[in-house]
């Protein structure tokens, strides 16, 4: 009976799924899918947004990981997916009158918004985003439309390879998230659509927020702006979010500023954001700032 054991590595981002029986007699290297031409079990294993290298010898599989997660919670479900593939298959390679196997994994990633969850699947779901806000946008969105039965969905957005769920507030994501997991991995498995030929892209209205004329500022508001375009902004754009500032209070010393995009609306990011625009500008501007209030936007 087949039988694969977790090994550790003198490197920490690499682990071996060490087997019982001997899967190649010879060496194999790839640094990432281009390089695999004669295994489809390996080319979907780099589908897996974790795995930066896999190396396959004698009797063990070596994979490298990027630093997005960490093995422990990764390296069961990553066992099981080797065990189940080389119990019903004799080989990781490719044969000749081999049969493509659809082969698909979805595992959950926490978000900095508690009331979101992300999905991330090993397979392209769609080169577009697609944002569900209710069961009336899910019409041409089947996948959407199937997740809307669960009574805890609230909105569903879907890009590249991952599926975002955010939950109202009448459970806890420890009480639903295998069965999102196993609902997914299910429905890409049986190679349903994503989207219908009809759909067409729900544009929603954004309301823009013009920026604030600095001509006319105070020189502590004008050094404060240069600041957050300095050394604040380049990180929060880097993860799909804008800052602005609003204003300046001198008798309370208070800064105001507005957050857009990603950093809208999530409580734990406007939370962290607060308290690093608030150090920021302290250690920079001291005896001047006393509080930073961020604003969504």
């Amino acid at each position: 009976m087949l039988k694969i054991d977790i090994e550790s590595t003198k490197t920490p981002t690499i682990i071996k799924f060490v087997a019982n029986k001997i899967l190649t007699e010879g060496s194999f290297e790839y640094n990432s899918v281009e390089d695999v031409k004669n295994s489809t079990f390996i080319q979907e294993l780099f589908h897996l947004p974790f795995v930066k290298k896999v190396f396959v010898t004698a009797n063990f599989i070596a994979v490298e990981r990027f630093d997005i997660v960490e093995w422990t919670d990764v390296q069961d479900e990553l066992k099981a997916i080797i065990e189940n593939y080389l119990t019903v298959n004799d080989s990781l390679f490719n044969s000749k009158k081999e049969t493509k196997q659809i082969f698909v994994d979805v595992y959950a990633e926490s978000t900095p918004n508690p009331g979101v969850m992300k999905f991330v699947s090993n397979q392209l779901l769609t080169s577009e985003n697609i944002e569900v806000t209710s069961l009336e946008d899910a019409l041409e969105v089947p996948i959407a439309k199937e997740l809307y039965s669960f009574p805890f969905v609230n909105e569903v957005f879907i890009s590249n390879n991952y599926v975002s769920i955010t939950k109202n507030n009448s459970v806890e994501w420890f009480e639903i998230t295998t069965a999102l997991r196993d609902f997914l991995k299910k429905y890409l498995t049986e190679s349903k659509p994503i989207i219908t030929e009809n759909y067409v892209p729900i544009v929603h209205k954004k309301v823009e927020i013009e920026p604030i004329p600095t001509a006319n500022l105070d020189d502590i508001s004008q050094e404060i702006i240069a600041i957050l375009d300095e050394y604040i902004k380049p990180a929060v754009t880097s993860d799909g979010g804008n800052i602005m500032f609003q204003s300046y209070d001198a008798s309370t010393k208070t800064v105001s500023v507005i957050l857009q995009g990603a950093c809208s609306g999530c409580p734990s990011s406007t939370i962290t954001l607060k308290s690093g625009i608030e150090a920021t500008l302290k250690q920079l501007l001291p005896n001047k700032i006393e509080e930073v209030v961020a604003l969504n936007g």
